[in-house]
């Protein structure tokens, strides 16, 4: 280990407040804009479209799930090694893994969008597109599965971004695109009358600069010189990449399989309801991307942690990692908080921002919201610890974390509840899943910080 490099470095001696803002406001701007790709859509489409619209961009989000996954597998993986290798002081090291990432998201980009569109209406149809829906669907998809590379690339680019101590440039790579997506979504659905294929565009449009913006962070890295060399796959570098970034990746893909249950559940229980299969539908989309929201907030918290975290941990500043991940724990509760607030005090307020509907609709959307999103004030603490495991080095532990909800409690309950309670029991599903990883995830954290504790004792 480097002393000195890890004495020069911020990471390694500023003040843990000082610097948790100073990376994860960055992160949770641009987290919270890039949410906006997606919310902002639904707007528009809600008012130029109706709710079938926002019933397509439902059903298209697992597609957008799975490319996050991708993106934060790589990114996260590969952020959680480069932040490690800089606090032992092997800058090569560090630059090689970030060449071996942007190669990497570069070829799973290309091939995930090629795959979207051989298989595109199975796909649509699996995710629970009722024949009313498929059309708006496939226009929606067909254009944005062509940003898709765009994305995934510059998701491990802001990142590295980040871990480079460039927090600020990181938060511009993903805003700039996602303002420039807002300013042109009512440009294409409504002054050219372009509907669901105008607001693919302009998505794409925003993802594309981006990119441009992240690629040209290249040659400014502080830490380290990344050089051309650099931008190739190693297959142990891949490996890696891939093991340390699994626990923020599962967490996606488990949400991906679950919205497809969430999905297909509510077309058949709706079918069986007053509400029929697009009503709870459309309203289930708006209220997960609304929660979203928040998520967006907490997951900026973890990312800007996970820097600070991973650098000490390598560094042996034990004492530091446990500040750091309190002082994120307690911002994420203050945040969660005025999640749950909002949730239930506001429900029909924020429904109505995303468009018409009648009073049945309202009726739904209202109690989803509501009950779905009940435990919403602990559901942070799993996504931060898993996070929190990749950036010490133990992503088995992460992982399994990050399928706790999504995986182990909510799948099953979605398939269980219903059984016994109808509609209803899709609803109350969530908050018993939220419950449960909550005392799961508890366990593991206590155990570990207990480690810690006795790993900083040893030092004196």
């Amino acid at each position: 280990m480097d002393q000195t490099a890890t004495q020069q470095n911020p990471l390694g001696r500023e003040e843990i407040p000082k610097l948790l803002s100073g990376f994860a406001v960055p992160s949770i701007i641009a987290m919270l804009v890039s949410s906006l790709y997606n919310i902002v859509d639904q707007v528009f489409i809600g008012w130029g479209v109706g709710y079938l619209g926002n019933a397509a961009t439902n059903v298209a989000y697992p597609l957008t799930t799975i490319s996050l996954a991708i993106g934060l597998l790589i990114s996260a993986g590969s952020a959680s090694r480069f932040s490690l290798y800089l606090g032992r002081g092997e800058k090569e090291k560090a630059a090689g893994i970030a060449g071996d990432a942007i190669a990497l998201s570069a070829v799973l980009g290309v091939a995930y969008a090629v795959l979207i569109q051989l298989f595109l209406g199975q796909l649509l149809r699996l995710f629970g597109a009722t024949p009313d829906v498929l059309p708006y669907a496939q226009s929606y998809t067909r254009i944005t599965a062509l940003g898709l590379p765009f994305f995934i690339v510059t998701k491990t680019l802001s990142t590295l971004a980040r871990a480079d101590g460039s927090p600020r440039y990181s938060m511009l790579c993903i805003t700039a695109g996602a303002v420039l997506n807002i300013v042109l979504d009512p440009i294409f659905i409504f002054g050219f009358g372009m509907g669901v294929q105008g607001a693919a565009i302009a998505t794409v449009v925003g993802q594309v600069f981006s990119f441009l913006l992240g690629a040209a962070y290249l040659p400014r890295f502080r830490s380290t010189a990344i050089q051309w060399r650099h931008l190739r796959i190693r297959l142990y570098e891949s490996i890696t990449i891939v093991t340390y970034g699994m626990s923020n990746s599962f967490n996606q893909v488990a949400i991906t399989l679950v919205q497809i249950v969430l999905n297909n559940s509510l077309v058949h229980y709706g079918a069986l309801s007053p509400y029929g299969k697009e009503i709870p539908l459309a309203a289930a989309g708006i209220v997960m991307k609304t929660n979203a929201i928040l998520l967006s907030i907490i997951i900026g918290i973890s990312q800007g942690s996970q820097p600070i975290i991973g650098f000490n941990y390598g560094a042996g500043n034990y004492r530091r990692v446990r500040q750091t991940f309190r002082l994120a724990i307690r911002w994420n509760l203050m945040v969660s908080m005025a999640g749950f607030l909002l949730f239930q005090v506001f429900p029909r307020q924020l429904l109505a921002s995303f468009g018409k509907g009648n009073e049945l609709y309202y009726q739904f959307a209202v109690r989803f919201m509501r009950v779905f999103l009940l435990m919403v004030l602990i559901n942070g603490v799993q996504m931060l610890s898993s996070s929190f495991f990749a950036a010490i080095g133990k992503p088995l532990r992460g992982m399994f974390l990050s399928i706790t909800r999504q995986v182990l409690f909510l799948m099953p309950l979605l398939l269980v509840f219903p059984l016994l309670w109808g509609i209803d029991g899709i609803l109350w599903a969530g908050p018993a899943a939220d419950l449960a990883a909550f005392l799961v995830t508890l366990v593991f954290i206590l155990l570990e910080m207990k480690e810690i504790r006795r790993r900083e004792a040893e030092q004196g």
